[in-house]
């Protein structure tokens, strides 16, 4: 049976080098896998999935309004699709989330979602949270913090390094990130986390 997978982690942790390194064991062996990334990341319309290593590949887009499963399909018509990688999978809607379940659920292709599971502020990503509550299979790819500990929190910071304790939730720009452990997320943003929406 088809699953629906989850692998997240905090900034630099190599997720987009695990996925394209996955998407190339299945095209080894004669397979064909499907890449999508969100539409935030392309450059003049066009998707890529880049890796701090300097491998990259070229991805479908994907955009809040998309149907996912519905193009999914669409793909299977010109030919087997062996499986699907979706990078940047925080950006995912939950809509998104339950139609790539249905692509695995009724298209039998597991579906292999990549990405963050909680922003600068310590709140979940829409998608992410979806994919935690329905996914198939979890699991955590590591990073570590400055200090040596697991890292599984991320701040944002300007570019005078000061670090950013509000704003939007989306910002693309991978350099204003740093991964830190809990303790010292909640020492870089100076306070205890608001707790609410």
């Amino acid at each position: 049976m088809a699953k629906l997978y989850f692998s997240f982690a905090a900034m630099n942790a190599g997720k987009s080098t695990l996925l394209l390194q996955a998407a190339y064991n299945y095209r080894e062996r004669g397979m064909r896998p499907l890449l999508y990334t969100s539409a935030l990341y392309a450059t003049d319309g066009v998707g890529l999935i880049s890796s701090r290593i300097g491998i990259s590949e070229p991805a479908e887009l994907y955009r809040a309004e998309d149907d996912l499963y519905l193009a999914i399909r669409d793909h299977t018509e010109a030919g087997k699709v062996d499986c699907v990688f979706v990078d940047e999978a925080q950006f995912l809607t939950p809509e998104q989330v339950w139609q790539l379940a249905r692509v695995s659920d009724r298209l039998r292709i597991p579906v292999m979602c990549f990405g963050l599971r909680t922003d600068f502020r310590g709140k979940l990503f829409p998608g992410s949270a979806e994919l935690l509550a329905i996914a198939d299979v979890l699991r955590e790819i590591r990073t570590i913090c400055e200090c040596g500990a697991k890292a599984t929190m991320v701040v944002r910071q300007s570019p005078d390094g000061r670090v950013l304790v509000e704003g939007e939730q989306v910002s693309i720009e991978k350099s204003v990130y740093v991964s830190l452990c809990r303790k010292h997320w909640e020492e870089a943003v100076g306070r205890w986390p608001v707790l609410g929406p």
